[in-house]
């Protein structure tokens, strides 16, 4: 099954793809590679998920920012390829995620972005991955990702 129909199947509504605040591109096609600019956690609204994991994020909010940001990768991949069929899978995946002092669960917060990309895309979403714990995110984030994808034409 294709990871369009996976969304069909999961009931999952991809939402419009953030657009850059800055002088910048959503995503750069290199050969068979598509790297994406970070992404952060968007609420429906408009707004994001924002404050420090270990202060007032706990790792399950962590978890579900991080799994909001997967479905804005998702939405730029979409726009950029036009099906996210066209992924013939996920390379590497970069979670910043802004941290208290003492803050070590970074990979357990990643678990939200990395998880849903498995469930969408199955094997091809397996991938490479670094959770780094960061003082500050642009505009008080909780976490932005950036990831890189092996395309096909």
């Amino acid at each position: 099954m294709g990871a369009e129909a996976r969304l069909a199947e999961l009931g999952i509504e991809l939402p419009s793809p953030p657009r850059p605040v800055a002088n910048y591109v959503p995503a750069v096609r290199v050969g068979e590679l598509l790297f994406l600019s970070g992404h952060g956690p968007l609420l429906p609204d408009g707004t994001r998920v924002n404050g420090k994991l270990g202060a007032e994020v706990d790792v399950e909010r962590g978890r579900e920012a991080a799994r909001l940001t997967a479905l804005g990768l998702l939405a730029t991949l979409r726009t950029e390829l036009g099906s996210l069929d066209r992924v013939a899978g996920i390379v590497k995946v970069l979670g910043l995620v802004a941290s208290a002092p003492g803050f070590g669960d970074q990979p357990a917060v990643l678990n939200g972005c990395s998880d849903l990309l498995v469930e969408v895309l199955g094997d091809a979403g397996k991938h490479a991955r670094s959770a780094v714990g960061v003082a500050e995110l642009p505009s008080g984030m909780c976490i932005e990702i950036e990831l890189i994808a092996r395309v096909t034409d």
